[in-house]
């Protein structure tokens, strides 16, 4: 399954020349992230993080920039699982605008105790809401 948000290009993510700067993608995929935790696995980030005093920091991100993005543009973000690991995950991440694939992100991110910023691994609970989301590939 492929997780989807979309998201409204701002003013605040542009640069002078008027598209997205680059760093502002980076900020956009935490906040998929975040929307997929409580729309797709039903898990708040704050109850994710205070509450059960767990995190997925990104240990590896890599971008690719495939045609810019403007003011105004209304992206559809698409999120999947490539790699469920023992304590990490791997994860695609695409921001479309109709067919036009505008950014391709990866990402792997460790799930960390936050008391002791130690992985600790997946179990059966996180596996269970995770699993739905793997794929084989990338998203496209």
């Amino acid at each position: 399954m492929i997780f989807e948000t979309n998201k409204l290009i701002r003013f605040s993510h542009c640069d002078p020349a008027g598209i997205v700067f680059y760093p502002r993608y980076a900020e956009m995929c935490n906040e998929v992230m975040e929307d997929w935790f409580r729309e797709g696995l039903g898990v708040d980030f704050y109850e994710f993080h205070e509450e059960r005093r767990l995190a997925f920091p990104t240990v590896r991100q890599e971008m690719e920039f495939l045609a810019p993005s403007r003011y105004g543009d209304k992206l559809v973000f698409r999120l999947c699982v490539t790699q469920l690991g023992g304590s990490s995950m791997s994860l695609s991440i695409n921001a479309n605008q109709g067919k036009d694939v505008r950014v391709r992100i990866r990402l792997k991110v460790v799930l960390v105790s936050l008391d002791t910023l130690k992985p600790i691994a997946i179990d059966g609970f996180w596996r269970e809401k995770l699993l739905p989301f793997v794929e084989l590939g990338e998203v496209s």
